[in-house]
Formats: structure tokens, sequence, C-alpha cells
């Protein structure tokens, strides 16, 4: 058999990547196999294990795919100089919801990690990133809050600033993945940011 060409190893692997997403998002993380991800995506077994070691690895890279805007906009904010801190916060805050809210594939990822995914002895390293990356989100937000001290209220608890404007964020995706029609996105989430930040600041 011929070796497969990058291009089409690639295609393959997005084959499985796209099969994991609807497998997981009609039974659930725990209860989907590799083998049923393997048949939903029309390859072998064999071929899923060339690509990911495991399921956990298999749930990482599918949402690698969908976070990417998400991280350019953290490096955008964080980019900024100290007096646009406060921008950037808006804008990194409002980037997870406009993705949300515009792209399927994203609804899709994200109604699986927040509603379908349980996290079993074979899923700890996900619970385990997972909480990672909580914590990197939460750190950069610290910082530009740090980095508008001057706009902001004196004594204000900067770690607990940030842990609530990421709770904020969370709780509204949590929410609008349950019930897509229930709200605007977008337009909620831009009150509800922009009033959270707006308490932070200065009389």
């Amino acid at each position: 058999m011929a070796r497969k060409t990058k291009a089409e190893a690639q295609e393959t692997r997005h084959q499985i990547l796209d099969a994991a997403e609807q497998m997981f998002l009609a039974q659930g993380v725990a209860r989907t196999s590799l083998q049923q991800v393997a048949s939903a995506a029309g390859v072998t077994r064999g071929a899923v294990y060339w690509h990911f070691k495991d399921k956990a690895d298999l749930f990482d890279a599918m949402m690698e795919r969908v976070t990417m805007p998400c991280e350019t906009a953290i490096a955008e904010a964080l980019a900024r100089p100290p007096e646009e801190a406060l921008a950037g916060l808006m804008a990194m805050a409002m980037m997870p919801l406009r993705e949300l809210a515009t792209h399927a594939q994203v609804q899709r990822v994200f109604s699986i990690a927040m509603h379908y995914t349980e996290y079993t002895a074979d899923l700890a390293p996900v619970r385990q990133r997972h909480q990672e990356s909580v914590a990197s989100f939460v750190d950069q937000l610290e910082t530009l809050l740090k980095r508008a001290h001057g706009r902001l209220k004196p004594r204000l608890n900067k770690r607990a600033a940030a842990l609530g404007l990421f709770a904020l964020v969370d709780g509204l995706m949590n929410h609008w993945t349950l019930s897509p029609h229930s709200f605007n996105l977008i337009a909620v989430g831009e009150q509800a940011v922009h009033s959270y930040l707006l308490g932070l600041q200065k009389d």
C-alpha cells in the first residue's frame, strides 16, 4: 500500500475529528469508544490510534481546532499598552462569546465540553488540561487588570476580579449552549461584561 501524503493524512485526521464531534454530541464522550469514532469516520481503529494516542488526546485536538481565535485575541489583548488594558479585557472576554454565537462548529464543540463530558478515569487528563487552561486564562485576565490599576478601585482584589470575569463569561456560554435561542449572546455579553468592568473602576 502506498504511503499517504501529508495532505491525505491531514484530511484523515480532520475526518476523525469531525466524526468525534458527531459521536460525542450524540451520546456523550464517556459512552463513545474510539472504535465508534473510527466507524463514523470510515477509517480503521488503527488509523485513529495513528493520529491520536487515546480519547483524551482526541478530545484535546477537537478543542484546539476551535480555540485558536481565542488564543489570538488573548495575545493581542496582552500586547496592548497599559492605557488600553480595559479595552483589551473587553475584547478578550467577548472573543469566545462572539466565536460561540457565530460558528456552528464552535457551538458543537463547546456544547460537548460543557454538557456531554463526564470526567471518568480515562478522561482525567482532559479534566487536568481544562483546569490548567482555566487557570492560565484567569492569570491573563489578572495581568490585564493589574495593568489597568490606575483606573480601578484602589483596594480591588485583582485575582478575585479576574475570577469573577471568567465566571461571568463561562456562565453565559454555559447557559447559551443549553438554549441558543433564549437570548442574543453577543448583545447580552457586551452589556454584562461592560457593566462588570464599569463596576471595577473608580467612581
